[in-house]
């Protein structure tokens, strides 16, 4: 199994997010020495933001683009032969204003890509990145799983919505919430989130000894 991490927090050693996925990646290939892992620090490395010569250039036979166009598009050939490459897919968030990190939605922006991740037809698009498993790590300050806050949470609705449009609709999510909270708190979100996760490579070590 090939395994994708994509870690997007700014908070750098100090992320919830990123400790979690980077140790529940750890875990998955350790529970199974044939299992290979591809991480992608979207800090460390950011990705453009998409541009003119990008929205153009995608749409402009290889042969024909400009050599400013052939390098974004090149960035965007990239990351998605990463995730097509992928059977389980972990993405790690910081819950930022509501939403996402900008750097995670750029990888978005270069993954959801007319031609290579969805196409349109008869019946209306669909999604070409199929057959693969999606854990989203998200770590939030408050607690927006449940209670009044859940209408504020724009992040996992989102990436659930986008990611099944482009094929990946077995998605599940770990949370690591009320980390604003005080340190009883934060020590209660990384012990549920780390429950979970244990319970995920549990099961995948379960699997593996009976293949």
């Amino acid at each position: 199994m090939s395994i994708l991490l994509v870690t997007s927090s700014p908070r750098g050693a100090a992320s919830h997010s990123t400790r979690i996925a980077t140790e529940f990646a750890q875990k998955l290939v350790a529970a199974d020495p044939s299992n290979t892992l591809v991480v992608r620090d979207l800090v460390a490395n950011p990705l453009p933001h998409i541009d003119a010569d990008y929205a153009s250039g995608i749409y402009t036979p290889a042969e024909a683009r400009t050599p400013r166009q052939a390098e974004v598009v090149g960035v965007s050939d990239v990351v998605l032969d990463e995730l097509f490459a992928a059977d389980t897919v972990i993405l790690a968030t910081g819950f930022i204003n509501f939403n996402i990190s900008s750097t995670l939605k750029s990888w978005v922006d270069h993954v959801a890509r007319s031609g290579r991740s969805f196409a349109y037809g008869e019946n209306g698009p669909k999604g070409l990145v199929t057959g693969k498993k999606v854990y989203i790590v998200l770590a939030s300050g408050g607690i927006y799983s449940e209670g009044a806050a859940v209408q504020m949470d724009h992040a996992i609705p989102y990436l659930r919505s986008v990611l099944g449009f482009i094929g990946m609709t077995d998605v599940d999510v770990i949370r690591i919430e009320g980390v604003g909270m005080g340190p009883d708190a934060v020590a209660a979100a990384l012990a549920k989130a780390t429950a979970k996760v244990d319970a995920v490579v549990a099961e995948t070590r379960e699997v593996a000894a009976a293949a």
